[in-house]
């Protein structure tokens, strides 16, 4: 784990220059998140007494007096000076996410999260494909939690793409199974520039390829092309196309 949150507290003097000066002191706690915003908050409720977000720059000094702390952003200036005794900390920190299950190998907590299952004590990440769902049960070879996508079909996955890939399921079940509008050719289930294509099989002479939707094919359009059903309703496989249906 790569990240860390810092933790400064005692009795301090915050001063914050911008539109207008502000000093204040107590004792308050600072708390210094890795993307170096900086939040000084006292005994009174929720918000912090004074702030800044993502800072140009950061310095922050320690010593067995205490400690001071500089933030910049633009012309504003934020500075916090301990007066005396004071404490400071640093604890690894992550983004939270909802709970699906633990990693069996080391044990640790898996979280969902900004598209991705991630472990709570390492940097282990699972990028989840768009629009899937993290199941209850777990794969039988691995161990880890399986999930279920939609491309083209549902396909129920575990959630290590080396073990199972959606790709290869998308290919074993609708390679050749659709043919290009432009030239006749079959479309070929490839992936190009990160993204799951239905790609005309005569490239480069046809340059013709699909993106595949997260949904599911369920009819056949004017076009001759596949409809899915998504979660933003119905849509053919070639994007620009009026859906329509035989």
């Amino acid at each position: 784990m790569s990240e860390t949150i810092r933790l400064f507290a005692g009795d301090c003097t915050t001063t914050f220059e911008g539109a207008r000066t502000r000093t204040q002191r107590g004792h308050v706690a600072v708390v210094v998140k890795p993307d170096r915003t900086v939040l000084v908050h006292d005994a009174d409720g929720y918000q912090p007494v004074t702030w800044l977000t993502r800072p140009d720059s950061l310095t922050v000094e320690t010593d067995s007096s205490g400690f001071g702390l500089v933030a910049r952003a633009d012309e504003q200036v934020l500075r916090v000076v301990s007066n005396g005794e004071s404490d400071w900390v640093e604890y690894p920190i992550t983004e939270a996410g909802v709970p699906v299950g633990s990693h069996p190998e080391t044990g640790e907590p898996l979280v969902r999260a900004s598209g991705a299952v991630r472990g709570l004590d390492s940097d282990v990440t699972f990028p989840l494909p768009a629009g899937a769902t993290v199941r209850d049960d777990t794969c039988e070879a691995c161990g880890l939690p399986r999930i279920r996508a939609e491309a083209g079909a549902a396909f129920d996955l575990c959630l290590d793409r080396s073990c199972e890939s959606l790709d290869d399921a998308v290919r074993e079940r609708f390679d050749r199974e659709w043919t290009c509008p432009d030239c006749g050719d079959d479309l070929r289930i490839i992936r190009r520039g990160g993204r799951l294509l239905a790609g005309c099989d005569a490239y480069p002479d046809c340059e013709t390829a699909f993106a595949i939707p997260a949904g599911v094919a369920a009819d056949d359009c004017a076009c001759g092309l596949p409809v899915f059903e998504t979660a933003r309703g119905r849509r053919c496989l070639d994007a620009t196309c009026a859906v329509s249906t035989d």
